[in-house]
């Protein structure tokens, strides 16, 4: 339809409707509500329908219509009368909308969302709005800019970053850490700082922004580092954002130290002397040499090599081993060769001045041949060195030693010499045969390897060694130890996600793998708290809530990499430490209390019963009331509410009060409830006469006053309410020539008459009205005096006002209060009609016979009447006051009809 209408414009107004083409510009946060406007299209356009008066003219009115409902048209709501722009419910998230493209828009139709704009941060949402008729037709391009807010907390893309640092890096080393923390947020809203937890007193972080405005975090060395003294650190790097409140975000950062070639080789000691017979065999062991280097890897990788002062000869005769730095003998010994060898040995390390240790070998000249040790090893022996497990038995075999003396002259005799858990004894029935085994059982952790020797002599004092090396094999016969049996941590609730807790530590004394140790979560442990296998870093990945729950127990386990593994338990209790951050809460947020009025001052009105979640001064809250506070007060401790003074209904019915509750917090909290108090009537009030207004007025009655008239009426009100404010009326005395003449409705308190007035009626009437309420425990009444003079007219008006003066002289009647109420039936007696017939045919004898007639029958009807008529009903209630009257004579009075 709206290409069809382009086409029936014409060329003019296609060119009119492109000259008015206008673009409005407005901007608003990410994530607002439903409802909430963005501006109004007619009034910022100075369009007609912006004024009301020039709206009503408007025929056709104007419309507004978004061109396309694209990617943008989804976000927003347009009225199409009043041109008033608002957000949908389709929340905006500028950082969903506006991925970082370089610039490109992304077009819906008409509706599009852009980040390209005067700003890198800028995040457009593009409309197109016509609006119609074809008068005001125009294309209006509408750019709504979305204004980040700080939704988003930084976080690291891994949860573990690990940096190398060498140990040599000077103080101001700056190594870029590779993994940076990101924020989808924009500008200040995005990363602004980072900082270590703990920087051990060696380390800090500075941030380099690059032209692109990204920040990258710098380790920065400011202390000398020694991989041997500590060969890693492991912290927490936390990243912050500039957003108010401020977000964070964190990762394990792990600084590994790497190693240098800064040590060198050293001997433990600089001589070493040892003693060679000179009929040893080809391969004897004389001496091995061992230094040790600081470093790692290859950086400690010894060789050994002869000094170039070593003599030729003696290298000759002397082998030495490279990498063991084991010295054997090489050639046999004759008499040529010399007795005293002086072997000067260089321990080399890579780029290290070569250590040096002297060894004097000293030859000494055999005239017969040493005694012989043969062994034959029963354990397992690799180049005279015998392997054992830790754990293997007491009196296990090592080795059979055959003793014997190769010229068969000598006897021969064989000890052990050396230190250690064994033990050679002869090997019965068979002689110079000898067992080497052990008496307790080895353990690694306590030493590895043990040095010992089988010395044999003949009876001739020539003796010869055999050593023997025994190396004890680890078992996984540990299990890992943790420093604390019991840990016991303490967080604030409302924690930054991924918070560090602690670091747990267990150690394992075997070796190698037996002795690695990984830790794990007990399977009581909750699944938001993490434990690193490798570092024991324990953070909590949630914010925890001192109100959920202020207490976790749980245990942690420690396992090595042994076969099978072993492991070892801890407990971790953690105490969620309180913070303010529970208003103080009323059971109920409306209180409603029904109070008697005149309740004595200071009584108790009730209780308002209010809690606070948090603990010990957070926790405590303090009452008090906001208005009416000269009036009311509240125990604070208590939280009951009292009134100063008594309270009177009837001069206000009901208060409502605000009740604020602050706790004891910094900063304090607090919250507010409605007080209603409402009043109950008590029946403290008498009815009020507002008619008569004096016991001293009268009122004329004409004798030709029809019976069944009203005379007059006593008017009262009663401040009380309900039954305490319901009147009754009654006569409680009367004086007059025939007083009972006059009766009062006991409800509305009319006064009429009930007979016929006679000339002998004539005179002054004085009635005593009682108007009494309804009220519990006990009615409340009042009285007044009702003059009625019975005249036909006021002669003496003095004469009349002298009666009124005098005392009265009136019986009170009292009666007790009736609930029902019981009719008086009163028999009337049939006037007789001949007065009237005789008067009827006096002035007009024509019409005797239809009077007599009409006379009869209206004579009947009365009779009937006054027979069948009821006295009307009075509730009599007696009087509290003492009224000394005396009671009237009560005659019987007969009235005629006339």
């Amino acid at each position: 339809h709206l290409l069809l209408f382009l086409l029936f414009l014409g060329p003019f107004n296609c060119f009119a409707s492109y000259s008015r083409a206008t673009e409005l510009f407005y901007s608003l946060n990410e994530g607002l509500p439903a409802g909430v406007l963005i501006g109004s299209l007619a009034r910022d356009l100075r369009l007609p329908t912006a004024d009301g008066q020039q709206a009503a003219s408007l025929q056709p009115p104007l419309s507004f219509t978004l061109a396309s409902h694209g990617l943008g048209g989804q976000y927003v709501q347009l009225d199409n009368c009043s041109g008033e722009l608002h957000t949908s419910a389709v929340e905006i998230d500028r950082e969903a909308l506006c991925v970082e493209s370089n610039g490109a828009t992304i077009f819906g139709g008409s509706a599009a969302v852009s980040s390209s704009s005067a700003s890198p941060e800028s995040c457009l949402l593009l409309l197109d709005v016509l609006v119609l008729p074809q008068e005001y037709f125009r294309l209006v391009k509408v750019k709504i800019a979305i204004r980040d807010v700080n939704d988003n907390a930084p976080r690291f893309p891994v949860p573990h970053i690990h940096l190398s640092v060498p140990e040599n890096a000077p103080v101001n080393t700056r190594l870029a850490i590779e993994h940076p923390a990101l924020d989808p947020d924009m500008g200040t809203n995005g990363v602004q700082t980072y900082r270590l937890r703990d920087n051990y007193g060696v380390f800090t972080l500075d941030v380099e922004e690059n032209e692109n405005g990204e920040r990258t975090p710098y380790l920065i060395v400011m202390g000398a580092l020694d991989r041997e003294t500590q060969d890693e650190y492991v912290t927490v790097i936390i990243a912050e954002d500039g957003g108010t409140p401020p977000l964070v975000g964190s990762a394990t950062l792990t600084i590994g130290i790497s190693d240098i070639n800064d040590n060198c080789p050293q001997f433990n000691d600089s001589q070493l002397s040892v003693t060679l017979y000179g009929n040893s065999s080809l391969g004897t062991h004389v001496a091995t040499v061992h230094a040790v280097d600081m470093d790692l890897g290859s950086n400690a990788q010894i060789t050994y090599s002869y000094s170039q002062k070593v003599p030729q000869p003696s290298r000759d005769l002397f082998h030495l081993n490279e990498s063991t730095g084991a010295i054997t003998l090489s050639t046999n010994v004759d008499g040529d060769t010399p007795r005293l060898h002086r072997l000067i040995i260089l321990g080399n390390g890579p780029g290290c001045i070569p250590a040096v240790i002297t060894v004097l070998v000293t030859i000494i000249k055999v005239m017969m041949r040493p005694p012989e040790v043969v062994p034959r090893f029963i354990a397992n022996e690799v180049e005279g060195v015998v392997y054992l497990k830790e754990l293997e038995p007491i009196n296990t075999p090592i080795a059979f030693f055959t003793i014997k003396d190769p010229d068969e002259k000598y006897k021969v005799s064989c000890y052990l010499d050396g230190d250690g858990p064994f033990r050679l004894s002869p090997y019965k029935p068979y002689t110079n045969e000898y067992l080497l085994e052990t008496t307790k059982p080895l353990d690694f952790e306590t030493q590895q390897l043990y040095e010992i020797s089988i010395v044999a002599w003949n009876s001739e004092g020539f003796h010869v060694k055999k050593v023997v090396k025994v190396q004890v094999l680890d078992e996984n016969d540990n299990s890992p130890v943790f420093s604390e049996q019991l840990v016991e941590l303490s967080i604030e609730e409302n924690n930054v996600p991924n918070a560090f807790l602690t670091k747990l530590h267990a150690t394992d004394a075997d070796s190698r793998e037996r002795g690695q140790v990984s830790y794990f979560l007990g399977p009581d442990a909750p699944s938001y708290f993490a434990l690193d296998k490798t570092t024991g870093v324990l953070t909590v990945s949630t914010q925890l809530d001192r109100e959920e729950k202020e207490k976790y127990r749980y245990t942690v386990k420690a396992v090595d990499s042994g076969f099978p593994p072993r492991e070892s338990i801890a407990t971790v209790t953690i105490t969620v430490l309180d913070k303010n951050d529970n208003s103080p809460r009323f059971i109920n947020k409306d209180f409603s209390f029904f109070v008697p009025e005149n309740f004595p001052g200071f009584g108790e009105i009730g209780v308002i019963s209010v809690t606070d979640a948090d603990a010990g001064q957070n926790g405590w809250v303090a009452l008090s009331v906001l208005n009416g506070s000269d009036i009311f007060v509240i125990d604070t401790g208590k939280g009951v509410l009292r009134a100063k003074v008594s309270l009177d209904r009837e001069q206000q019915s009901s208060y409502v009060l605000w009740i604020e509750a602050v706790d004891g917090g910094d900063p304090a909290l607090s919250s507010t409830a409605k007080i209603t108090i409402l009043l109950l009537d008590i029946n403290d009030n008498p009815p009020l006469v507002l008619f008569p207004q004096s016991n001293m007025s009268y009122l004329l009655v004409l004798p030709s006053t029809l019976p069944g008239s009203p005379i007059t009426e006593v008017y009262a009100v009663d401040k009380d309410t309900g039954m305490n404010a319901v009147i009754a009326y009654s006569i409680i005395g009367r004086r007059g020539p025939r007083p009972e003449s006059f009766r009062i409705d006991p409800k509305t308190g009319n006064i009429t008459l009930e007979e016929s007035l006679m000339q002998n009626d004539y005179g002054l009437y004085r009635l005593l009205v009682k108007v009494s309420d309804h009220g519990y425990p006990e009615p409340l009444h009042s009285t007044v005096m009702v003059n009625l003079f019975v005249n036909d007219t006021v002669s003496n008006e003095s004469y009349i006002e002298s009666l009124l003066r005098k005392e009265p002289d009136i019986s009170v009647e009292e009666k007790q209060p009736q609930i029902s109420i019981e009719p008086t039936h009163k028999k009337m007696e049939s006037a007789s009609c001949m007065p009237t017939l005789v008067a009827l045919s006096i002035i007009s004898l024509g019409s005797i016979a239809l009077v007599t007639g009409m006379g009869i029958y209206i004579c009947l009807r009365k009779g009937k009447k006054h027979h069948r008529a009821d006295e009307n009903l009075e509730v009599q209630i007696p009087l509290n006051g003492r009224i000394n009257l005396h009671m009237l004579e009560k005659k019987p009075v007969e009235i005629s009809n006339i």
